[in-house]
């Protein structure tokens, strides 16, 4: 939200004294953004808090006194608000800030461990982007990069799906995209679906060194075998295949298999791995006997892909608005018209064995 005076109010929390030097100068370079405070700590954040009542906290992991977990623990239990967490791109770190997400924050954005004042200069637009995204948004785990890099489609990887005629087998496929607040939600469809359930292919918008971290996580609270994918794999019934990041996940049909495929083209609609990329894959690949999921995120990746899903004969879902984070890329493949159901989040689970129930009967008629 925003105050009287337009501008979004933050309180950067970090205790090293050029960090928050750095973080107030990069938020306060976009005239959105006020920087109401600083604190070195959780217990001086807590009293400029309740003095200060910013809109959105910039939160470190590791500080003096109290660490920022345990911290963002508290703080969402008494005064639910959304948090930033500055986390370092390790995979210790990763592990820790996958953990804030659960407890209520909403994104992170990363802390370079070397060479400091450059390396944050070169996260400062993802910084403003976050910051301003989680300002107006539920306060749950946001993701929203601003790259600049040229726009492209999913034809710079994968050539887009010709006619073809139904694939019979009984095998299915699940295909899921998601993007800002995905993690959560991932976790949530993930944690509901039996160990026989059909293969699930995952695209989520991470860093490469976030995306083993969490697959382990996800495999931890699903009773499906849940991995980061890896290229030439077979996908099998009861196990879930997440995109590395920074890498295309494709699906690819070897005979009567399906097998996982990673590709290092150029980012699609600004990201790799791209959910665009993936559904345009599944859409020419297994087409009728596939499933797809557009989760919460922010933009429109997967929405086209979607729609080519749709059009090879797949059944689509999508997540609502009310339980997103971000009615972004669902939102989106629903204006497109592609969605067979719209559903809140905690439904998604039960809805896919009928989802896939209906595609498998359509390809053998």
């Amino acid at each position: 939200m925003k105050r009287d005076n337009g501008k979004i109010r933050v309180l950067v929390v970090d205790d090293s004294a050029l960090i928050r030097k750095m973080l107030r100068a990069i938020l306060e370079s976009d005239p959105a953004i006020e920087v109401v405070g600083t604190a070195p700590d959780p217990y001086i954040a807590r009293d400029k808090i309740k003095t200060l009542n910013p809109d959105v906290l910039t939160l470190d992991v590791e500080m003096p006194r109290m660490d920022g977990i345990t911290f963002l623990r508290n703080l969402m239990r008494l005064r639910p608000m959304p948090v930033l967490m500055v986390s370092s791109l390790t995979e210790e770190g990763a592990d820790v800030t996958l953990e804030a997400m659960e407890l209520g924050a909403v994104d992170f954005v990363t802390k370079p461990a070397i060479d400091v004042q450059h390396g944050m200069q070169d996260y400062a637009d993802e910084i403003v982007s976050k910051v301003k995204i989680a300002a107006s948004a539920r306060p749950r785990a946001w993701k929203g990069p601003t790259d600049v890099r040229p726009r492209l489609s999913a034809d710079a990887v994968i050539a887009k799906p010709g006619a073809r005629r139904p694939f019979r087998t009984t095998d299915k496929l699940i295909a899921i995209g998601a993007s800002t607040g995905g993690t959560e939600a991932i976790k949530e469809v993930l944690q509901a679906l039996p160990a026989d359930t059909p293969g699930v292919v995952i695209t989520q918008h991470i860093p490469a060194a976030f995306s083993g971290a969490f697959a382990r996580r996800m495999d931890g609270v699903s009773a499906m075998s849940v991995c980061e994918a890896r290229d030439g794999e077979q996908i099998l019934p009861g196990h879930a295949y997440i995109a590395p990041g920074d890498r295309h996940l494709l699906v690819e049909r070897n005979g009567a298999r399906f097998v996982c495929r990673l590709s290092d083209g150029p980012p699609v609609n600004r990201h790799r791995p791209s959910v665009d990329v993936l559904f345009r894959s599944v859409a020419d690949q297994i087409g009728i006997n596939a499933v797809g999921v557009l989760l919460t995120g922010m933009g429109d990746d997967g929405a086209r892909g979607m729609a080519e899903m749709k059009q090879a004969g797949a059944s689509t879902l999508a997540q609502d608005e009310a339980s997103s984070v971000v009615w972004g890329m669902p939102g989106e493949a629903v204006k497109l018209g592609c969605v067979d159901r719209v559903l809140p989040l905690q439904r998604i689970a039960s809805a896919l064995p009928g989802a896939c129930e209906r595609g498998a009967a359509a390809a053998n008629e």
